[in-house]
């Protein structure tokens, strides 16, 4: 069971998220139907006894791309279909924005892929199943996060809420993040903290995980060569 503290923190993430997304063309309706899709169950795999590194993969921004402007995509963003079935298809206006082609491609990394979203245990239950992606492992994200307290320190020094709790769950692991939100303040604080290799890859929100990216990633998981954050090169602008 949620904590009372657990489900304010889980409250406030899943507004954060919302928030983000609901300026997208979706009308009022379509807005409410992005509270949580799923039943809430916590899922508490985890990756244990692989020698992969780790690939934490966050939702929005990575797999569905916003904030583009009308002259920008006269048309909106394309939607598409899937061969495999959300557990709640209709519950989330924004799921086929998500290329089902992802699926295949993120399972095709040398990696272990865990979420690290604000989704939550969502990912699983909406999108994984959209993806054709098993059950993943989650980061489950601390009281802390997203609230007072040191989340609050973090942010004045412009340290994104999840850096820390993904070095913690990484624990010395080799690991690459994929989110839309990564600044250089987090490829420094990663460096000076993780005793394992690392690559932080920031996406362009607008255009989503591009080819580019998979390039960079494959590579660098592939190899998983030196030591300390290792920078992927910044979207174009």
């Amino acid at each position: 069971m949620w904590s009372s503290g657990g489900r304010c923190v889980y409250a406030t993430l899943q507004s954060r998220r919302i928030e983000r997304l609901q300026g997208e063309e979706t009308g009022g309706a379509a807005r409410r139907k992005q509270l949580p899709c799923a039943s809430g169950r916590r899922y508490r795999a985890v990756v244990i006894g692989s020698e992969q590194p780790l690939l934490f993969l966050d939702v929005d921004g990575p797999l569905i791309p916003f904030g583009a402007t009308r002259e920008q995509l006269p048309d909106g963003y394309p939607t598409y279909e899937s061969g495999h079935t959300p557990r709640e298809p209709d519950a989330n206006p924004l799921i086929p924005r998500i290329n089902p082609a992802h699926g295949p491609r993120l399972l095709a990394l040398p990696c272990d892929l865990v979420w690290a979203t604000t989704w939550m245990s969502d990912a699983n239950d909406c999108i994984a199943p959209w993806l054709g992606l098993p059950e993943l492992p989650l980061v489950s994200w601390p009281e802390s996060a997203g609230s007072a307290g040191s989340a609050d320190e973090d942010a004045r020094y412009g340290l994104h809420w999840k850096t820390r709790p993904l070095l913690g769950w990484a624990a010395g692991r080799p690991f690459a993040w994929v989110d839309d939100e990564i600044t250089d303040t987090d490829e420094a604080w990663v460096e000076a903290h993780h005793s394992g290799p690392a690559l932080l890859c920031r996406v362009d929100p607008r255009r989503g995980i591009t080819d580019e990216d998979y390039a960079t990633l494959g590579s660098w998981l592939r190899t998983r060569r030196g030591a300390g954050a290792r920078r992927a090169p910044r979207p174009r602008r």
